[in-house]
């Protein structure tokens, strides 16, 4: 990692100079000032303030990224890591991503500036299939949600594939026959989802029909349109599944807008539990993740990785719950 000390022997100056330039200080030449702001940006040099003035001190915090946070999901696993944390003796510094790489990137980079003792990221959809060419591993990692690809990283991940056969075969055991489903567009629990989707339907001997499924932003409004343009098909789905609770929010007003009775004329059901899911009537059929047990294993793993760096990494795979309410129209 380059150091105060490389920028100056690389601009001819002292480390105090160094040090002026970068805090910005008067009494700098605007010639010496130039030199050494170009040297910083040639060697990529970001200067550790926590490190400067704490640098015999242990850190005690620890960074939670995750890729957005208007998904309820990462609301409940945020709560479950401050709780670890601070049983821990540990802070936590959290960031929201936002599902943009970039923004990403700039947070990963301040909290090696801020000198946490190391980071759950929960990474975006970009970075997850390209993991090993966007992030390095500076600093201890754990990662959550989304598996990564091309590097060696602890985990917790939920079994999605097992998770969406369960809840579909659930419909389908119901009676349900043509589902639509929609699923997040570009994420790995996407995809594993989407095969957890297929496999049920497999196993039953039913078709795939590639126009009652889509890959969409998970986003409210696209689980709203996705809804409605499923709803409008010559020949609809006699039910819906969404994959998380951001596109079931969407999903389910466009179903109460349409005037269809719930599930009398199509069933619903969903990834997450959500504070509404039990208190709409019908109440919706969800898969529970388990958030607490996410964010306790993550930051344990997390934990254990900065008391010993070089132990070998593991990836920690959770179940998912299937909660069968009235939304099914099960029996």
């Amino acid at each position: 990692m380059t150091s105060i000390k490389d920028v100056a022997d690389a601009a001819g100056v002292s480390t105090a100079t160094v040090s002026r330039v970068l805090a910005d200080k008067p009494h700098v030449r605007p010639e010496i000032r130039n030199q050494v702001l170009a040297v910083v940006e040639q060697l990529n040099y970001r200067p550790n303030r926590v490190a400067r003035s704490l640098r015999a001190q242990k850190s005690t915090i620890i960074g939670l990224i995750v890729s957005d946070i208007r998904n309820p999901f990462f609301t409940w696993v945020s709560r479950a890591v401050e709780d670890a944390a601070y049983q821990h003796g540990y802070s936590l510094f959290q960031c929201n991503a936002d599902e943009d790489p970039d923004k990403e990137a700039m947070y990963l980079d301040l909290m090696q500036d801020e000198n946490v003792a190391g980071v759950i990221l929960s990474p975006t959809r970009e970075t997850a299939d390209v993991f090993a060419e966007k992030v390095k591993l500076d600093i201890p990692m754990v990662v959550i949600d989304r598996r990564v690809r091309g590097v060696d990283v602890d985990s917790v991940v939920i079994d999605n594939v097992e998770a969406a056969r369960k809840i579909v075969s659930h419909l389908i055991t119901d009676g349900h026959r043509r589902i639509g489903a929609m699923f997040g567009m570009g994420s790995t629990t996407g995809r594993e989802r989407h095969d957890g989707f297929r496999q049920a339907l497999e196993a039953h001997g039913l078709d795939l029909h590639p126009e009652l499924v889509s890959y969409v932003n998970a986003r409210e409004e696209e689980g709203y349109q996705t809804t409605q343009k499923l709803l409008n098909l010559a020949h609809p789905p006699d039910a819906i599944f969404t994959s998380n609770a951001v596109l079931s929010a969407g999903a389910f007003r466009a179903l109460r807008e349409s005037g269809r009775r719930i599930p009398a004329d199509i069933a619903f059901a969903s990834f997450d539990e959500t504070t509404w899911a039990s208190l709409v009537d019908p109440a919706i059929t969800v898969i529970e993740q388990p958030t607490d047990e996410i964010g306790q294993t993550a930051t344990e793993l997390l934990l254990n990785r900065i008391e010993e760096p070089d132990r070998p990494t593991r990836e920690v795979i959770l179940k998912g719950k299937l909660i069968v309410r009235h939304s099914c129209g099960c029996r």
